[in-house]
């Protein structure tokens, strides 16, 4: 017990996780100190209980999670048949440090276009539409960074869905 040599400025485990995760997040990994501190004060950290849902397909969307701790399943709702009836496809499996719900960053009145759910015990880090608007505000330059990198990695997706798209098209015709 020797609390007079500790540094009263160490980071908690708690903080230090937060700080990581942020920096290491493509989005952010631009940012100073300074402008990271600022993000760390307005992003939201939830837990979520094993197969606990995030969000639903078709909800309105508000912003975007990064999976701190945990794993998260995200699936599509279609119908089966005439019967109306849903079915919940998986599309993928997300792990630490991956990211999901970016698109309602930018897009007016966005929805949902599938249903996250805990795979898990999972710790989220919100980032929402109202936060990165209050950072453009507060911080222009900031503001501006994770806007930059946003745009790069919805381009990305987006070409990436083309790929797939171009190339299922391809496979359509041959068989």
């Amino acid at each position: 017990m020797n609390f007079i040599w500790d540094n009263i400025f160490r980071q908690t485990d708690k903080e230090r996780t937060l700080t990581q995760r942020l920096r290491q997040n493509v989005l952010f990994q631009d940012l100073t100190g300074t402008e990271l501190r600022l993000l760390e004060n307005i992003v939201n950290v939830r837990s979520y209980r094993p197969s606990e849902t995030i969000f639903r397909q078709g909800e309105a969307g508000v912003g975007m999670y990064i999976i701190s701790k945990g794993a998260v399943n995200i699936y599509v709702e279609e119908m089966i048949n005439a019967t109306g009836e849903l079915q919940s496809v998986p599309v993928t499996h997300l792990s630490e440090g991956d990211f999901f719900g970016d698109l309602a960053l930018v897009e007016e009145n966005s929805r949902r276009s599938a249903t996250a759910i805990s795979a898990e015990e999972t710790v989220l880090i919100g980032f929402f539409k109202p936060a990165l608007l209050e950072i453009a505000q507060r911080n222009p330059t900031a503001g501006v960074k994770i806007l930059l990198r946003l745009g790069e990695v919805l381009g990305r997706r987006l070409r990436e869905t083309t790929a797939k798209i171009t190339e299922l098209k391809r496979e359509t015709k041959t068989t």
